[in-house]
C-alpha cells in the first residue's frame, strides 16, 4: 500500500473523527499525570508508587491466569489501598488543596507557587542565619538548583519539611545529632539534614577557613548549588557560588545575593539557567572521564 493510501486510511478512520474536546481532554490528562509524577517525586514516595504498580501488574496477571482467589484478594487490597493512600498522603494532599483554593487559575500551572515558597524560604533563612550569627552558631545550608543532589541527600537524614527559621536553628543547635552536617534545601523545602559534603581541593583557599567553609566551597565547585555558611568562630555569614566564596556579608548584601541567585528576574533567568546547565554538563563529563580511567 502506498504512503498516500496509508495516510488516507488513518485520516478516514482516526484523525477525521478527532474533536477539539478530545484534544482538550488529552491535554488535561497529560497535565494531571505530569503534576502527579512531580508530586510523587517531590514527596519522596517513589517506592510507594512502585509498590502500587507491582500490585496492578499482579492483579492483571491473576486475571489472565484465572487465579480467582488471588485476584479477589488483590482487588480488595486495592480498594482499601485507596483509603490507606489518602491517610498516608494527608498532609501533602491538604497542602495541595490549599494551594488550589488560594491560587488563581494561572498560578495552578506552577511557577508562582514555587516562587512564593522560595521567597518564604529565603526570608526564613536570612532570619535564622542572622540569629545564628549573633549567637555564633555554625551552619551550612545548601540550596539545590538544576543539578540534583540525590547522592548528597542520601548521606544525611531525610526531613522533608517546610523551611522555617526555628527549625533551622534547632538543627544547627550545638551538640544536636545533625548540627555538624549540611542542610539541603530543594524547591524551598528542607529535604535532608546532617548531610556530608565533599571538601574543596583548591589549594588557594585561605588557611583561616575551617572545615565548614571548605565543604561549602567544595559543594559549589561540583554543583550549581547556592551555599550559605555561618561561621562558628566569628559569626560571619558567607555565600559560595561556582567555587567563589563571598564573606562577611551584611544583611542587605546577603538578601540580594540569595534573591539574585535563587529568584532571578525573567530576563536573567534564561541566561543563568543556561550557564548552570553548562556547568552541569562539564561536571558530568568530568565524572564520566574519571569512571573511564578507573
Amino acid at each position: 500500500m502506498a504512503m498516500g493510501g496509508i495516510f488516507d486510511l488513518i485520516w478516514s478512520n482516526y484523525l477525521r473523527n478527532i474533536r477539539v474536546t478530545d484534544i482538550l481532554d488529552i491535554a488535561v490528562m497529560a497535565f494531571l499525570i505530569y503534576k502527579g509524577i512531580r508530586f510523587i517525586m517531590k514527596s519522596g514516595s517513589i517506592r510507594v508508587m512502585q509498590g502500587i504498580i507491582i500490585l496492578i501488574v499482579a492483579m492483571g496477571l491473576s486475571t489472565v491466569l484465572d487465579l480467582y482467589v488471588v485476584n479477589f484478594l488483590l482487588g480488595k487490597t486495592m480498594e482499601f489501598g485507596v483509603l490507606v493512600l489518602v491517610v498516608l498522603f494527608q498532609p501533602e494532599l491538604r497542602k495541595l488543596l490549599e494551594r488550589v483554593g488560594s491560587s488563581t487559575f494561572a498560578n495552578l500551572f506552577g511557577k508562582s507557587v514555587v516562587s512564593k515558597e522560595m521567597d518564604v524560604a529565603i526570608n526564613q533563612t536570612i532570619s535564622a542565619c542572622e540569629d545564628m550569627s549573633r549567637s555564633r552558631t555554625g551552619a551550612l545550608i545548601i540550596f539545590e538548583r538544576d543539578i540534583k543532589l540525590d547522592d548528597t541527600i542520601k548521606t544525611g537524614t531525610t526531613v522533608n519539611a517546610d523551611l522555617n527559621a526555628e527549625l533551622l536553628k534547632n538543627i544547627f543547635f550545638p551538640n544536636t545529632p545533625l548540627h555538624d552536617g549540611a542542610v539541603i534545601v530543594r524547591d524551598g523545602r528542607i529535604a535532608a539534614a546532617g548531610c556530608i559534603l565533599p571538601n574543596s581541593s583548591n589549594p588557594n583557599i585561605s588557611k583561616e577557613l575551617g572545615t565548614r567553609h571548605r565543604a561549602g566551597i567544595g559543594m559549589s565547585e561540583v554543583s550549581d548549588a547556592v551555599v550559605v555558611v555561618v561561621s562558628e568562630e566569628t559569626g560571619s555569614i558567607s555565600v559560595a557560588v561556582d567555587g567563589m566564596l563571598k564573606r562577611h556579608l551584611a544583611h542587605d548584601t546577603f538578601e540580594k545575593i540569595l534573591r539574585n541567585e535563587l529568584m532571578p528576574e525573567d530576563g536573567e533567568n534564561s541566561g543563568s539557567r543556561s550557564s548552570r546547565l553548562k556547568i552541569a554538563q562539564k561536571i558530568k563529563g568530568k565524572k564520566n572521564d574519571k569512571e573511564n580511567n578507573k
